[in-house]
């Protein structure tokens, strides 16, 4: 019998994780996402005791988060949960509606400032068509960064969050690896992505 091993979404055994100047990247390895969508006439529900925000926004609270990704639909965040079946946990919580596992369809990239907003903002200057006047902690939204599709997630003055597809991972790894070191941070001999 074969042993089967898991690996993250850059294949390798433990999440990537790179620094440039005062901007750290981290892939998130961790994190279970469900979709969760309202069938009709079902109430809004509150998934294990979160208030679900509305367009644009990200919420967090009870060991989850969720964002909005369209009318009567949210992604639905658990860190640390991947592993387990968080779709039937929120799907258990959440009758009178639709929950798909989205875990091992997406890659999540973390980023953290250690000086504060500043970078953060004129990151998302550079990866985005984003005003980050109007894209504050508790925003969310989809867009493209690099000519793929990407959620970002504003988690906090200092923390911004980027969800793109599972397959595109390395790709955006690069992308967010470059443009953090063309942001003038202290650059590294390469991305940081592991080669298998």
């Amino acid at each position: 019998m074969t042993d089967l091993t898991p690996i993250t979404a850059l294949g390798a055994a433990t999440p990537a994780d790179q620094r440039f100047g005062a901007l750290r990247i981290t892939e998130n390895a961790g994190l279970a996402l469900a979709s969760l969508a309202l069938r009709r006439g079902a109430a809004q529900p509150a998934p294990l005791g979160l208030a679900l925000p509305g367009p644009g926004r990200w919420a967090e609270g009870q060991g989850i988060a969720a964002f909005w990704t369209g009318p009567g639909q949210w992604m639905v965040e658990a860190p640390g949960r991947a592993a387990e079946d968080f779709a039937a946990v929120l799907a258990a919580g959440t009758p009178g509606c639709s929950v798909t596992d989205q875990t091992d369809g997406w890659a999540a990239f973390e980023i953290a400032s250690d000086r504060g907003e500043a970078p953060i903002r004129a990151l998302l200057e550079r990866l985005a068509n984003i005003d980050p006047d109007g894209f504050g902690p508790g925003s969310a939204t989809r867009t493209l960064a690099h000519h793929m599709g990407v959620f970002l997630i504003r988690r906090a003055p200092d923390r911004l969050a980027v969800l793109g597809m599972r397959s595109m991972a390395g790709s955006l790894w690069h992308a967010l690896a470059t443009t953090l070191r063309r942001q003038g941070a202290a650059a590294a001999p390469d991305d940081g992505f592991p080669i298998v």
